[in-house]
């Protein structure tokens, strides 16, 4: 996407909290302009000794986001631009996927000593695949379940979540010229809206798209942000730049990539990366693993970290960079792409 045996049975929907209002307003504040490269905090020691800390009881449920990402490959789509285009994934990978994401729903549902939020953010197109829509449903009932989101073209219809706790399920969408009309799009995105669900949607910024953007643009409603996702590869000269700033006002943390070699991260502190077996990493794009979740070795590994790669680029990593402080700007829509400001100077934020 944007990135065996018959399987358990599925987590049975735990009862139902009534429909949630509109999640409440925030606070708006600017959206800031992108600042130039700013200087790096001081480096975590590396050598800390990974103890988890005691916790009080009287003490608030520490919080944690889980990037989830199963076998799944296969998309509906061909983008040019996308290694998985049009991958069909065999019967057996479809299985053992289902039986991942059941077994991490399961961890999800019993991990009560945490405030989770989860990302679902497949390789494929995972809302075409219902254990995916089961998941986010039931997930979105958990107490303890701040927010629960996935990475997804619209293919599929959407009134599925209309059982969802909406006050807690999100969508991050993508449009894909050349794939799904706009009109098409537009009627997911209009149903979504109907039903009161958050989502936001994103386009790449290839030149070709830029016309497709605009109208996009144009007709979504106001309250809903368009992200820009700069192209792998491309380069922009200032007017390209300008011009999808004007559609996206913080196009410009994603033209650059950010130095992040030793710079501290929330990364393996308060986000963390999880695969289908259940390998714990920092984030996707850090490779070696500090955990697993179903052993509980992730408690331990959960600590301030710097981050040892040169380069970060990818909105999912370098959003959780501690110097550029884009947490604070997408303050409440963290992980659905939302930011807390928005639309920008209005007094209230979807």
């Amino acid at each position: 996407m944007t990135p065996a045996a018959r399987p358990p049975t599925p987590l049975p929907h735990p009862t139902r909290r009534p429909p949630a209002p509109p999640p409440a307003a925030r606070p708006a504040a600017p959206l800031p302009p992108r600042p130039d490269e700013p200087a790096a905090e001081p480096a975590v020691r590396r050598d800390e000794p990974a103890a988890e800390p005691a916790v009080r009881r009287d003490e608030p449920a520490a919080e944690l986001a889980v990037l989830y990402r199963g076998p799944l490959a296969s998309c509906n789509y061909d983008c040019p631009y996308c290694p998985f285009a049009k991958r069909v994934d065999p019967p057996e990978l479809l299985r053992a996927d289902r039986a991942a994401l059941e077994r991490f729903t399961g961890w999800v549902a019993a991990t009560t000593d945490r405030r989770l939020s989860v990302l679902f953010t497949p390789w494929g197109e995972g809302l075409t695949r219902s254990w995916y829509r089961d998941a986010m449903v039931a997930l979105s009932h958990l107490p303890h379940v701040d927010r629960v989101v996935i990475q997804t073209n619209l293919a599929a219809r959407v009134d599925w979540l209309a059982d969802a706790d909406r006050a807690t399920a999100a969508l991050w969408t993508t449009y894909h010229p050349g794939q799904v009309t706009r009109e098409r799009f537009l009627a997911r995105c209009a149903r979504l809206s109907e039903l009161g669900v958050r989502y936001s949607v994103g386009v790449v910024g290839l030149p070709e798209h830029l016309a497709e953007a605009r109208a996009l643009r144009a007709a979504l409603p106001g309250e809903v942000y368009l992200w820009v996702n700069a192209a792998d590869g491309h380069h922009y000269p200032a007017e390209q730049e300008a011009a999808w700033t004007a559609l996206d006002p913080l196009f410009g943390w994603s033209v650059r990539p950010h130095r992040s070699l030793d710079r501290p991260c929330h990364a393996g502190e308060t986000a963390i990366s999880v695969a289908g077996d259940g390998t714990v990493r920092r984030c996707h794009f850090r490779p070696a693993p500090i955990g697993n979740l179903y052993d509980g070795s992730w408690r331990a590994a959960l600590r301030p970290r710097a981050c040892d790669a040169a380069l970060c680029d990818c909105h999912i990593g370098y959003v959780h960079l501690k110097p550029l402080g884009l947490r604070d700007v997408f303050a409440g829509g963290l992980l659905e792409r939302i930011p807390a400001a928005w639309p920008v100077g209005s007094r209230s934020a979807r």
